[in-house]
């Protein structure tokens, strides 16, 4: 069948109770939820029946000891990741509530859900989130699928090219409601500011066959005063301070990209409403948390090696705050702006705009 028309896809209510009272989770993969009828023009839904996603559980038994001498965390600390999953939810719920209280009448459209990847053997989905682990997230998603042993057995390219994996629009309209009512839907977020300079870092100060020629010569011919011939014809060499003008430049030279596109927008959570939010910054332990609770196999953790420019640094917030020591102040605030929601949404306090 062709592609509905936007807005054309119910995303399925979700009517399980919230866990804001739960201390710990049980692990819940309930059947397909029947055929959705009508999916087009879907009964309306309140905002309170929208704030409950499908309960994430965990069961004891997911908690093998093989698994806790590995580094898995015991119940105490599985406690705490629990209540911090349930006051993340609860944040995400106020602020749509409050800049988007019309989400609940809303109708899906598959763009909405193309950048959502799909693993049906553990009844996942995923968002992609560019520079914030979306790399090793789909090398975890091949090994629950079957097409790897090991996310180590997986190169870049693999995890990026030339993997199986399914996005959630390329099913049916009823393929993609069954999959958001009775899925678990994960959302893993990075502080915006360092999403933005690790971006720039990896698309900008290395070789690159496709930003430099699209993005970098385009930047450079309108932002550059006296830009050399070479420039203008390479793309390489954008400076972070060019980088910026673009990005806030109402009229772009040229579009927006995924790897900086505020994830408010990328992943559209006050629409999905996601069951589990991640932050990159402690990926490795709420990645195997959400690992340990959907039932994935003990010897599977979430990877933490770094394989693209293996040898830079890793962006942290001091390589960050060197990079926007290149903007004046109003800049800084204009790039805060522009990311304001996720500040927002993913509750990261507002960085310092007087950089020294």
């Amino acid at each position: 069948m062709g592609l509905p028309a936007e807005g054309d896809v119910d995303r399925g209510s979700d009517t399980s109770p919230a866990m804001e009272n739960s201390a710990s989770f049980h692990t819940l993969h309930p059947p397909l939820a029947p055929r959705a009828q009508h999916l087009s023009r879907p009964s309306p839904v309140s905002h309170e029946a929208q704030a409950a996603p499908p309960e994430l559980r965990l069961t004891e038994d997911a908690w093998d000891p093989a698994g806790e001498s590995a580094g898995y965390p015991p119940s105490t600390h599985r406690q705490r990741l629990a209540r911090t999953q349930a006051a993340r939810r609860r944040l995400l719920r106020e602020v749509c509530a409050k800049y988007q209280p019309s989400v609940a009448d809303q109708l899906l459209s598959r763009r909405q859900v193309s950048r959502v990847y799909v693993e049906d053997r553990s009844r996942l989905l995923y968002c992609e989130v560019p520079k914030a682990g979306c790399s090793n997230w789909k090398r975890v998603l091949m090994v629950l699928g079957g097409d790897a042993a090991s996310p180590a057995d997986i190169p870049h390219d693999a995890a990026h090219y030339a993997n199986r994996l399914r996005r959630l629009d390329s099913y049916n309209r009823t393929g993609i409601a069954e999959r958001l009512q009775a899925y678990t839907k994960v959302l893993f977020v990075r502080e915006p500011f360092e999403r933005l300079v690790s971006a720039f870092r990896d698309k900008f100060e290395s070789p690159n066959s496709y930003y430099h020629p699209v993005f970098g010569r385009p930047i450079i011919s309108r932002y550059r005063v006296n830009a050399s011939r070479s420039a203008l014809r390479t793309g390489a060499g954008v400076s972070f301070r060019e980088f910026v003008l673009y990005l806030l430049d109402v009229h772009r030279p040229v579009g927006m990209d995924i790897h900086w596109e505020p994830v408010s927008q990328l992943c559209h959570p006050c629409l999905l409403r996601y069951n589990f939010l991640g932050k990159f910054e402690n990926m490795e332990e709420e990645a195997n948390f959400l690992l340990r609770s959907v039932g994935a196999p003990g010897n599977l953790s979430f990877p933490h090696f770094k394989d693209r420019n293996p040898l830079a640094e890793r962006t942290s917030s001091g390589i960050t705050r060197s990079y926007f020591a290149q903007l004046n102040l109003s800049e800084r605030q204009k790039i805060y702006d522009f990311y304001y929601m996720d500040y927002l949404m993913f509750n990261y306090p507002k960085p310092l705009m007087q950089v020294p």
